[in-house]
Formats: C-alpha cells, sequence, structure tokens
C-alpha cells in the first residue's frame, strides 16, 4: 500500500501542486513567525549585553518629594564613589528631552523618541555608553554629538550646525561627532548629546546628575561593589548589579517577543485552516476519480483501513514535501515580516536571523499533521464506497439526509454564536476574553452550512449570467452541480474576508468618532503645545497674540490646588475667547459661566464630578498654590473627552496665584482656517522652533489614536494576505481539477459547437461567481463580528459609533471578483485547449 501510495503522488504531480503550495504558504507563516520571534528576543539579548556589557552596579537617587522633582546625586558623591575599593570607573548620567530640526527646519523624530543626555568621556577620553563613528567629543557649550540616525533623517555631517531647543528658544550648535547608540531604539528618535556642564545646565542642575553607574575592577564582586555603594548613595536610591540588569532586559525582550508570537501564530493558525478547505477539496476529489482504481484494490484483497491508510500516507508524504519547502520559504518570510516591522518604526534592533532546531521540527510536523487532518474525511470516504457501485462508475451524490444533518448542526451552531456574540459584546470589559469562542462557533456554522446557501445563492446570480449567453446559463448549473466542494471553495474566502473586513469595519468606525469627536469638540484652528512633556513659555502665547493672521487665542496654564484636602489641577482659559475655540457637550450649565459672578466660577468634566463628588452649584473652598485661599462655586458640568481639559477656570483669576507663567498648550483660531499655508506662517511666527507642535483637529484625532489604529489595521492586512493568498489558490486548484474531471463533458459541449472562447468564458463566470459568493458570505460575517468588536471597544474609544465603510467593502467585492478572474486563467486555458476527440474518449 505504500508503494501504491507513492505511485499515485508522483502520478498525479501537478495536481497536488496547488495543495502542496497551500501547506507550504501556512507552514512557512508559522515558521517565518517563530524565526523573526527567535530573532528579535536574541538581538534585544545580545542588545542589552551590549548595552550593559560595562556596567557592573547601577544606581538612580529617589524621587525628592519635598521639591516635587526627581532627585539627583552631586559630583562630590561621583568622587566618592571613585575612591571605592574594586571600581574601576564611575560614570554620571543627565538625561532629559531636546527637539531636533532638519536642515530644512522640520522636526525630526516628532512622535518619537526624542533624548538629550551628556557625554561622559572616561580616562581615554570616550563615553563607552556611545561610541564615536566620526569627529571628536564635545569640549564646550556650543558643541554637540547626534546619533548615526539622526544625522542620516537630518541630512548633517560633522561641522554643521544643529538647530534644536530644550525648553525654550531655539539653540544653534555646532556638531563635532557622530555616535553609534540604541538609545532611540532605532525607531526613528533623536538623540542629542552634551558635553557634562552643558547638559547639567539645560536638562538638570550644574553638578548633578540624575543617575550613576558603576565598572568593577576584574575579580570585584557586583554584590559587594553595590553593598558599599549604597552607604554613599542617597537613602532609598534603587541600586542593581549589572546581572539584575541584563537578566530583567532580557525577561522583558523575552515577554515582549512572546506577545507579538502569539499574535502573528495567531494569523498563522488562520492560514493553516484556511489551507485545509483547499487540501480537503483536493483530496476528495482525486478520491472522486479513482473511485474505480479504490474498489478494484478493496475487490483484490485491500481492507479499508489499508485503503484509508494509502490516502494517508499520500497526505504525510505531500506535508513532508510542503514542510521542507515551508521551511525555506519561511526564512524568507521571516525576513520579509522584519522589513514590515521595521519600516513601521517598530524600533526593533538588527540582528542575525535565529534558526532553532525546533523550529525546523515544527515546520515538518505542522506539514505532515494538518495535511493528514484534511485528508482524513476524504480517506474514510475512500474506504467506504462500495467496489462494485465504484467499479460501474456509479458515482451518486450524497443522501438528502446527509446534509439535512449538516444543515440542522450548521443552524444551531449559527443561532448559538450569533446568541453568544451578542450577548459578549453587551457584557463590557468582561466579553472581550470570551467573544472568541462564541465568533469562531458562528463562522464555523456559517462553514458548515454554505452547501445549501450556495444553491439558492448561484440560483439568484442566474439571470444576470445568461446575458453572457451559453457559458453565462452553464457557469451556474457547474457551481451548483457539487455544493460542498462549491462551498469548501468559498468557504476558504470567506474566512479570510471576513477577518478583514470586522477589522475595517472597527478601524474606519474608531477613526471616525475620533475625527468627528476632535471637530465638534475643538473649534479652535490650531492648539499648539510642547513636543516635551513640559510647558510652553508664555512667549507663545504674547506672539501668537500679535501674529495678523490669529483671530481668537487662549493659554491652558495649569496649576495644583488643594480642594478638601485633595490635589486638584485646575486649568485657567481666556474667559472671553474661550467660546471661539472650545465647545463642551455640557450636561448643565455653560461656558458662559466663565464670565460671570467675577470669575468665580469652575467648570468641570462628569469623571472629576463623579470623583469629588461635586454638583452643579456647590461652592468649594480652595488653597491656591501661593498659600491664598478662595472659594470657587460650581457653574457648570460636561461631558468628559480627552480633548478637553478636566476643569476650566477663568485663567484672570488663577493666573495672581502663578509662580511660574506656563501653558499647557495654546489654541488659537485664524482668519483662514487650519491649512498647511497658515500652519506654515504660525510655524514662522514661532522660529520654527522644533519644539513646538501645531496640531489641527485631524492631528488631534490620529494622536488620540487614530494613527495607530490606521498603522495596525495596515500591518493585518498584510498578515492576513497569507490566509487570502492560499484561498485564491484553492480557487485556482479546485477549478483545475473540475476541469479534468469534466473533461468528456468539455469534450462534448466543443462537439456541439461550444467554441474555444466561450469555454474560457464559462470557466471564468464560474470562478467569479464562486469568488463572489464567497466574498459575500465573509463580508457579512465581518461586519457582525465588526459590531460586536465595536461594542467591545466603545469603552474605550469615547464617542466610538459604528461606521460601514460601503467603499471598502465595494473594493473587496470588486477584489474578489478579480481573484476570481485570476484563479480561472489557467483553468480556463486548459479548458479550452483541449483536444474534442481526445476529451470525448476520455473516462
Amino acid at each position: 500500500m505504500f508503494r501504491t501510495a507513492l505511485r499515485n503522488v508522483l502520478a498525479h504531480k501537478a495536481r497536488l501542486l496547488m495543495t502542496m503550495l497551500a501547506v507550504l504558504l501556512g507552514v512557512a507563516f508559522v515558521v517565518g513567525t517563530l524565526v523573526f520571534t527567535d530573532t528579535v528576543g536574541n538581538a534585544y539579548k545580545e542588545r542589552s549585553l551590549t548595552a550593559l556589557r560595562n556596567v557592573s552596579v547601577q544606581a538612580t537617587p529617589p524621587f525628592d518629594e519635598k521639591a516635587g522633582e526627581p532627585g539627583t546625586v552631586g559630583e562630590d558623591t561621583l568622587r566618592r564613589l571613585q575612591r571605592l575599593p574594586g571600581v574601576a570607573s564611575v560614570t554620571g548620567s543627565v538625561e532629559g528631552f531636546a527637539a531636533v530640526a532638519a536642515k530644512d527646519g522640520h522636526p525630526l523624530g516628532e512622535d518619537d523618541v526624542s533624548i538629550a543626555g551628556n557625554y561622559f568621556p572616561q580616562a581615554d577620553g570616550e563615553d563607552n555608553r556611545h561610541p564615536l563613528t566620526a569627529g571628536r567629543a564635545p569640549t564646550g557649550p556650543d558643541e554637540v554629538l547626534v546619533d548615526t540616525s539622526t544625522a542620516d533623517q537630518g541630512g548633517y555631517k560633522v561641522g554643521d550646525t544643529v538647530r534644536l531647543a530644550v525648553d525654550g528658544p531655539v539653540l544653534h550648535k555646532k556638531l563635532v561627532g557622530i555616535v553609534r547608540t540604541d538609545d532611540t531604539s532605532g525607531s526613528g528618535g533623536t538623540l542629542v548629546l552634551f558635553d557634562d556642564a552643558a547638559a547639567q545646565k539645560l536638562l538638570l542642575k550644574p553638578g548633578q546628575y540624575d543617575g550613576v553607574s558603576l565598572v568593577a575592577d576584574r575579580g570585584t564582586s557586583e554584590q559587594r561593589l553595590a553593598a558599599e555603594a549604597r552607604d554613599l548613595l542617597p537613602d532609598d536610591s534603587e541600586i542593581s548589579t549589572g546581572a539584575q540588569l541584563r537578566e530583567q532586559q532580557q525577561a522583558e525582550a523575552a515577554q515582549g517577543a512572546d506577545g507579538l508570537n502569539q499574535v502573528l501564530l495567531v494569523f498563522a493558525a488562520i492560514a493553516l485552516f484556511v489551507g485545509i478547505f483547499v487540501i480537503g477539496n483536493t483530496f476528495t476529489m482525486l478520491v472522486t476519480q479513482r473511485s474505480q482504481e479504490m474498489a478494484l484494490m478493496r475487490a483484490v484483497g485491500a481492507e479499508r483501513r489499508q485503503v484509508t491508510r494509502s490516502v494517508l500516507i499520500e497526505a504525510a508524504l505531500l506535508g513532508l514535501c510542503a514542510g521542507a519547502a515551508g521551511f525555506l520559504l519561511g526564512i524568507g518570510v521571516a525576513m520579509g515580516i522584519r522589513q514590515l516591522f521595521a519600516s513601521t518604526g517598530s524600533g526593533f534592533p538588527d540582528g542575525p536571523l535565529v534558526v532553532a532546531p525546533g523550529t525546523v521540527l515544527v515546520s515538518f510536523l505542522v506539514g505532515v499533521v494538518v495535511t493528514m487532518l484534511a485528508a482524513y474525511l476524504p480517506a474514510r470516504r475512500a474506504a467506504a464506497v462500495p467496489p462494485v457501485a465504484a467499479m460501474s462508475a456509479l458515482h451518486t451524490p450524497p443522501p438528502v439526509r446527509s446534509l439535512r444533518r449538516r444543515n440542522t448542526i450548521g443552524v444551531a451552531l449559527i443561532v448559538i454564536g450569533v446568541l453568544g456574540v451578542v450577548y459578549t459584546a453587551s457584557s463590557g470589559e468582561q466579553g472581550r476574553t470570551t467573544v472568541l469562542f462564541p465568533s469562531v462557533l458562528l463562522l464555523i456554522g456559517i462553514i458548515v452550512v454554505t452547501p445549501a446557501l450556495s444553491g439558492p445563492a448561484i440560483a439568484l446570480a442566474g439571470p444576470l449570467l445568461r446575458r453572457f449567453g451559453v457559458p453565462g446559463t452553464l457557469a451556474p448549473r457547474n457551481a451548483r452541480r457539487n455544493p460542498r466542494r462549491t462551498a469548501s471553495t468559498a468557504s476558504a474566502l470567506m474566512i479570510g474576508l471576513s477577518m478583514v473586513t470586522g477589522l475595517t469595519v472597527v478601524a474606519v468606525s474608531a477613526t471616525t468618532s475620533l475625527r468627528e469627536r476632535a471637530e465638534n469638540t475643538v473649534t479652535a484652528d490650531f492648539e499648539i503645545s510642547s513636543r516635551s512633556s513640559g510647558h510652553l513659555p508664555a512667549s507663545v502665547q504674547d506672539t501668537l497674540a500679535k501674529s495678523t493672521a490669529v483671530t481668537s487665542s487662549s493659554p491652558q496654564r495649569q496649576s495644583a490646588v488643594r480642594i478638601g484636602g485633595d490635589e486638584v489641577h485646575l486649568t485657567g482659559v481666556d474667559a472671553p475667547s474661550i467660546g471661539h475655540l472650545l465647545d463642551p457637550s455640557f450636561v448643565s450649565g455653560s461656558l458662559a459661566a466663565l464670565g460671570a459672578d467675577g470669575g468665580k466660577n469652575l467648570l468641570i468634566d462628569t469623571s472629576t464630578a463623579d470623583i469629588y463628588g461635586w454638583t452643579m452649584g456647590q461652592r468649594v473652598p480652595v488653597v491656591y498654590g501661593d498659600g491664598s485661599r478662595g472659594t470657587l462655586r460650581i457653574g457648570g458640568i460636561y461631558r468628559n473627552d480627552e480633548f478637553l481639559p478636566a476643569t476650566m477656570m477663568p485663567l484672570a483669576t488663577l493666573e495672581p496665584h502663578l509662580k511660574e507663567i506656563e501653558d499647557t498648550s495654546v489654541l488659537v483660531h485664524t482668519k483662514d482656517g487650519d491649512g498647511e499655508t497658515v500652519r506654515r506662517s504660525l510655524q514662522r511666527a514661532l522660529d520654527q522652533n522644533p519644539l513646538i507642535r501645531l496640531r489641527n483637529t485631524d492631528d488631534l484625532a490620529e494622536s488620540a489614536g487614530g494613527d495607530a489604529i490606521t498603522l495596525l489595521l495596515n500591518i493585518l492586512y498584510g498578515l492576513l494576505a497569507m490566509a487570502v493568498v492560499i484561498a485564491v489558490l484553492g480557487v485556482v486548484n479546485t477549478l483545475a481539477m473540475s476541469v479534468f474531471e469534466r473533461t468528456r463533458e468539455i469534450g462534448m459541449l466543443r462537439a456541439v459547437g461550444l467554441q474555444p472562447e466561450q469555454t474560457k468564458r464559462m470557466i471564468h463566470l464560474e470562478s467569479v461567481l464562486i469568488s463572489l459568493f464567497g466574498a459575500l458570505l465573509g463580508i457579512g460575517a465581518g461586519i457582525f463580528l465588526g459590531w460586536a468588536a465595536g461594542r467591545l471597544a466603545s469603552d474605550s474609544i469615547q464617542g466610538y459609533e459604528m461606521v460601514i465603510p460601503w467603499g471598502r467593502i465595494a473594493v473587496a467585492l470588486a477584489g474578489a471578483a478579480l481573484v476570481g478572474v485570476v484563479a480561472g486563467l489557467w483553468p480556463a486555458r486548459r479548458a479550452a485547449r483541449l483536444n474534442v476527440l481526445t476529451a470525448l474518449k476520455a473516462d
């Protein structure tokens, strides 16, 4: 039986090629995922070892509660640490924020990590944290270093003048060197290094560091050095040995890689699940075509289990070949995934590809097991065919009873799945972890009843296809002839498109809701803020107020006050102008309250009201930051919104109590709207300071999550593309083998006058019909699942409303039709080129 199975595989190489491709792609995705995550984990491990190679002890002083700022370590402490026995070197670190502009004035690393720090040379004149690749170390306040990524992005080379800002006006520094570093995570961020004194003055305090690291002499224990250093450092300092830091970073890297691994393996599982339909279809058709051969084997003494085993052996051989090829392709997939994430600025470090022995084993195991599972039912059917009926070529369709049983099971699964999805979607956050199970039941139920749905659906398309003449009449009949096969082929496409549609519905709904809420809440044309976590200097508001392009503006200035023993941050706004810039949705009161009662009214959002139990009209005693006291009346309560401050009060009332005049942001309304011309005009008025960020309502919506959602959606599309490609291969394979089955029939049609072009058109129409049927099922299921996912996401996305992206759905349908046309090219060409006489003699 083994030799028979081997001969059958060799005899049907062409027919099994598409099946092998389906398995191969699924295996490649699994292997690619494993290789990619192993590679990323190893790269993080190597980077942590490199970055911490010369660190034996690292210490961070505790937060200074009295000053309300991070603690520091003085230069005298560094000198005492240097004198400890067993210390080879001590490095003090200063870290902060610096915005860098390219040569053309465009801010670099606008949405990424932008770091400023100190270059701390050791006895050899170099800082081992930041190896120089060009130039020299900075030696004065007007010299800086940047990393290679910043130099490349900004077009800088040694000797150029770099435009940057720390927390105020634009600074111009000479670039004296370029360093190699991982501090910006390779994600498009920037790194600027000053000499020690300049970094302390700009980012911290003169003579102070915000951290310190020690390198031990050979033979000195890290634990002993940490214990001795503790006595010299401020109390409660966080002290870690180099071994602890390396272990911690490796654990964090492994955890991040595991999370990514799980996500990618889910998509690999989807691709393999789709591949099962292709494999099952192929073996079902092969078994049907070889029924007489199977019967002859039974007649000469082969038992049913031997026939079953022979088909499974064919599947195992196919799986072995697909596993081997999939393993090789998987390495290429891993490189592609790495390039995909690199293009999104994910920050994954570079490193060699890592292929673990377990990955090789998994590739063969997955290939063989998946193929054998998919071929099991066709193998059982092969053994169950009565020898006499098969040898008489009495190929009867499955009895109606089996379809009825199948339909009953499918409807039950659909009902359970729909009820489960609706229930979990209405359960809030606790439903997020349980919605997957009923969703899977729903999809399985649709797959089970698809044969029953295919007949009526294809019949509805019949009148439309008749306008194509005889090919249009024959195509739906061919598709309806074997509803199981048609359903299986369409189901493969359905799964992929249901995922794509569901994701699209959620993403489009979320981004649309964010954009509409931003436009309805923020009526200002621009919000101007600092790219750092700091504040804008008051000069920004003064500059904007003088600009002829600005019609109204209001700063937002915050101050921490005490109300009833609680610390509350109040935001001061310009009462006369704020009505032109913000439009909160009030539960009670209005913005007009800011200008009433002598400026003693306070507006709060619903979250603040719930937290402190404040009600409309209530008077609350306030202790301001300068110690003075007052009383504010709750003059309005508005719905909380991420585009609005939690509190608002007149700036004229708050400002006299502020120690420093700093703005969290400035809202402006301009004569000519929020176009690029106006944006550039405001940037020029603000000296094109790279620290200052101008955002219109679209930008605010993107920063609130819209941009991240779009990026995530594009990545998921790329990952789901594998499943769609496998589904397309399934359509090609089904049609090609269907043409082989109908060789004699096609020959008869040709003999009675069907032209080659008409034959091609018939196969093309059948292919398009099956593809569109699967697409419609997938789109319908995807919209429903997208609704459920949106209900769950609505707790996290305020104002979420479902939006059905009809334009994208139309594109998906057009894409499905194109898939049908492309998938039918080879089978149609093969059918049209059949020799009529040879086809008529075929069995």
